[in-house]
């Protein structure tokens, strides 16, 4: 598999990655050394996950793997703090106090006295900017990080984050900015790639597929054994089940039917080779699915396919 550099970083980075956002959940330990066993054998070498993914859980399945499936030193492991459902109610905390905290959490969960990429989960209206970088430089300075970047910032939130750090030699520099891309979300276009890249951040795109709707897996309903069916990710997935999305769902239909494709590879390929885009991260629940987007390697769409693509998901 390709390996990219995060910005102009030694971090180098599978062009896929595999998001573990149900493992330890809807995704048990058998299936998710089946997913990362097809991953690796694949090429890829970048797993993403997060201390609020459930609960704790994936890290606790990520951490069950070292060792076992793969050395520590083979795999990319990037996680991310500043978010938790301690009350029921989502809250956003990226204080010093509980980032580290968060941290300190991950790294026990996951078995090893470092992460490769630590990221600041969300912008967090209520806290001093200065108070959030200085966990991401004592992370850093410590080793428990070997690179740090932060996740779902806009543009101007990336650059005024990004040039704190690269104002003072011994600051923590950002490597990462990790947002959601894909044809039914296009809003990092509107500022977010170009500060990426002008900052020299490597830019990592979450949820590629839609949120799964672009497979065309709803197409005409919920299937029983989707994500779209648990009560824990239905709202999630419902944000694009509508009549605008719907259009784009069947121009990506259309053009996978018109090169011999799946919707998923057409989907998938169109965000792993947007300008800017260092990696995308694909989560699957099982490993078949996993396998049906690792084919996307070989794929190149063509370019008036890409244009009229660019064309029905304007506006999203």
């Amino acid at each position: 598999m390709e390996m990219r550099r995060a910005g102009n970083s030694g971090l180098a980075l599978s062009r896929l990655g595999l998001g573990t956002m149900t493992w330890g959940r809807d995704t048990d330990e058998i299936e998710a050394a089946d997913q990362c066993r097809a991953f690796l054998d694949a090429g890829g070498n970048f797993l993403d996950t997060a201390a609020t993914y459930g609960d704790g859980d994936s890290e606790r399945v990520i951490g069950g793997l070292i060792g076992t499936l793969f050395p520590r030193e083979q795999v990319i492991i990037a996680t991310k703090a500043g978010i938790n459902f301690s009350e029921g109610v989502r809250k956003v905390d990226a204080s010093r106090h509980a980032l580290i905290a968060d941290l300190d959490r991950s790294l026990s969960r996951l078995g090893t006295d470092y992460v490769d990429v630590w990221q600041i989960h969300n912008w967090d209206e209520l806290t001093p900017l200065d108070d959030t970088l200085s966990a991401l430089d004592y992370a850093y300075t410590t080793g428990r990080a070997r690179y740090v970047g932060v996740s779902n910032f806009s543009g101007w939130q990336l650059a005024r984050a990004a040039t704190k750090q690269q104002s003072n030699s011994m600051k923590a520099p950002l490597t990462t900015v990790q947002h959601e891309y894909s044809l039914l979300n296009r809003r990092v276009e509107e500022d977010l790639v170009d500060a990426a890249n002008t900052l020299n951040v490597g830019l990592l795109a979450w949820s590629p597929l839609g949120r799964g709707v672009l497979t065309g897996k709803y197409r005409n309903s919920i299937p029983a054994d989707s994500r779209g069916a648990t009560p824990h990710f239905a709202n999630f997935i419902s944000t694009y089940l509508n009549r605008e999305s719907a259009r784009v769902v069947e121009a990506v239909a259309a053009a996978a039917s018109g090169l011999g494709y799946s919707p998923l590879e057409v989907a998938l390929a169109w965000v792993h080779d947007a300008p800017g885009v260092t990696s995308a991260i694909v989560g699957a629940r099982t490993g078949a699915q996993l396998r049906g987007a690792l084919t996307v390697e070989e794929i190149v769409l063509p370019d008036v396919v890409r244009t009229a693509l660019d064309e029905v998901s304007s506006g999203f």
